[in-house]
Order: structure tokens, then C-alpha cells, then sequence
């Protein structure tokens, strides 16, 4: 065994339930009729012993609690030794507060994310004595774990939502949304929590690859706007959609995957129910849909 992943959270920004949210899965996941998710993290490691965390969501208190591998093994040693962020949203960041207790670790992001972090001074509470902020710049392996290599890219995305202007450009493509290319011995293994849409570089670079964790976060681009929750679609919130002609399960048919798991799913995507007929055409596909706790070894 040379790769092992966590999922720590499989939900997109909010979680399941979401705590404002009164839609179908939201009040099934109350009533504990289906699993209930936390918000979007994965944690990586190449011998179970020194792990990595790919985003920071502010639901990380729970998820380290829940995960016996990252528990501390001494007053304070502590399997974690890297947290990696993919980019400036909420969700991915938050829970960074929540690692301030002056703890050594290494945090790894593009140096645009980090000029986001840095423009808010309550990441400061970060104690750069112990926590040593990693810039990473883009296509340049670096170890992120030893035994790991890692390399960001760029995927088309936008700006974090408090970021946003008047004018918002969905498929930027630059530091602000990476996906993380890791490689423990022969495998090689992707992130990408957030992509706006498949280009023929990043289908290029995925063919072949032993395992990818992708975006999942909608079925359907207006399916928000079918539950009467808004008016954003899923490519105006960056964000490719699992089904149609220029979804995610059609744009990986020509792409050679040895395993594909969908991750960051809304709280309205209903492969969030185990009965339902979306789920079930994501498995025929050959895709697994990520859930809290599961876990993945190559």
C-alpha cells in the first residue's frame, strides 16, 4: 500500500443539513433517513502514519475527532504535518482558525491564495513561528508529505464569492482554483473539489490516472432554481454538474480513470439520497460518490 485517502468531508459549502436549508435532503438528513454530510475536505497520506489535509473546512474540528489516524499520539505530536488549501472559499479555509493552537505544521497554497489569506488579519492567528506557510507555485512538484509528491495546476474556476465584483468571469484560470496532482510510487492521484468546465489540457493530464476525486456539486446546472433556492446556476458558481452533454460523467467517458469519486456535493444533489435514480446512473457510470468517512487505498 502506498496511498491511502480519507474522505473527511464529501459536502460543498453549508454541509447536510445545511442549517438554513429546508429542502427534501436537508429535512431526510434531520430525521436521519440519509447520512448527514460535512463540508469538503480529504486527507492523504503515503504510509498511514504522517498525513496530509487537502482544505481546511470549517468542520474540521469534528472530522479530526472522528478520524482515529489524526488523533494526537503524544501531548502534543501530531500525525498531521500539511494542510493544503485549493482555494480562497469558505468552506476550504475556515477551519484554518480552528488549527491556532499553536500547532507545527506546514500550510501549502499558490502564492494568490496566500495573498488572500494574508489580506485578512485574523488568519494571523496562525503563529508563523510554528505554522510555516508554503508558497507553492503553479506546475511545481514539491514534497507535501515525505513519500508524496505533489504538483497544482490550474482548472477553470472563479474568485471566492466574497471576492466577487459586479462582473464575475466563471473560468478564470489561474491561481485562484488549482487541482492537486500527487504521486506515491507508481500511482497518481488527483484533486479537484472545484472545476468549472473540462478543457482538453486537463483531460489530457487526468488520462491515466489511478484515481481522481472531482467536483460533484450539482446533478443538474439549475437545480437549485427547480428547488426554489436561488437563481444560480452551477456554472455561475463555478461549478461543472454531474449529468448533460457537458457534465462531468460525459466529459470523463473518453478520459482512462482507474477510480473516479465525486466529491463536494450540494445539499440538493440528490445522489445524497442512496435511492435514488441519479445515484444510481452516476455507479453505472462507474463513479462512486463520495460520503463522510469513507476511505480509499491504492
Amino acid at each position: 500500500m502506498n496511498f491511502r485517502a480519507r474522505i473527511l468531508g464529501a459536502a460543498a459549502g453549508g454541509g447536510l443539513p445545511q442549517w438554513n436549508c429546508g429542502c427534501d435532503n436537508c429535512n431526510l438528513a434531520r430525521a436521519g433517513e440519509i447520512p448527514s454530510q460535512t463540508q469538503s475536505s480529504v486527507a492523504v497520506s503515503p504510509d498511514g502514519k504522517s498525513w496530509a489535509v487537502l482544505n481546511a473546512s470549517p468542520d474540521i474540528r469534528e472530522q479530526l475527532a472522528r478520524t482515529p489516524e489524526l488523533h494526537p499520539t503524544g501531548l502534543r505530536d501530531m500525525p498531521l504535518a500539511s494542510v493544503l488549501v485549493t482555494n480562497g472559499d469558505i468552506d476550504h479555509v475556515a477551519g484554518l482558525l480552528t488549527l491556532r493552537e499553536m500547532q507545527p505544521f506546514t500550510l501549502a497554497a499558490t502564492p494568490g491564495i496566500h495573498e488572500v489569506l494574508e489580506a485578512n488579519p485574523i488568519f494571523d492567528a496562525l503563529n508563523r513561528s510554528v505554522v510555516t506557510r508554503k508558497a507553492v507555485r503553479l506546475e511545481e512538484p514539491f514534497a507535501l508529505l515525505p513519500g508524496l509528491e505533489a504538483t497544482l495546476f490550474a482548472v477553470p474556476g472563479k474568485v471566492p464569492l466574497y471576492m466577487e465584483g459586479e462582473e464575475v468571469q466563471t473560468d478564470l484560470v489561474g491561481e485562484q482554483t488549482v487541482g492537486v496532482e500527487m504521486r506515491a510510487g507508481p500511482a497518481r492521484i488527483y484533486y479537484i473539489p472545484g472545476c468549472a468546465m473540462m478543457t482538453d489540457a486537463l483531460r489530457a493530464r487526468l488520462d491515466g490516472a489511478s484515481l481522481v476525486f472531482f467536483d460533484g456539486t450539482l446533478w443538474r446546472d439549475d437545480e437549485m432554481r427547480r428547488a426554489g433556492l436561488g437563481e444560480k446556476t452551477g456554472k455561475r458558481m463555478g461549478h461543472m454538474s454531474m449529468s448533460g452533454a457537458d457534465g462531468t460523467i460525459a466529459a470523463f467517458e473518453q478520459i482512462r480513470v482507474g477510480r473516479k469519486v465525486f466529491v463536494h456535493m450540494n445539499n440538493t444533489n440528490p445522489v445524497n439520497r442512496r435511492d435514488s435514480d441519479e445515484l444510481a446512473q452516476a455507479e453505472a457510470a462507474g463513479w462512486t460518490v463520495g460520503r463522510d468517512g469513507m476511505e480509499i487505498t491504492l
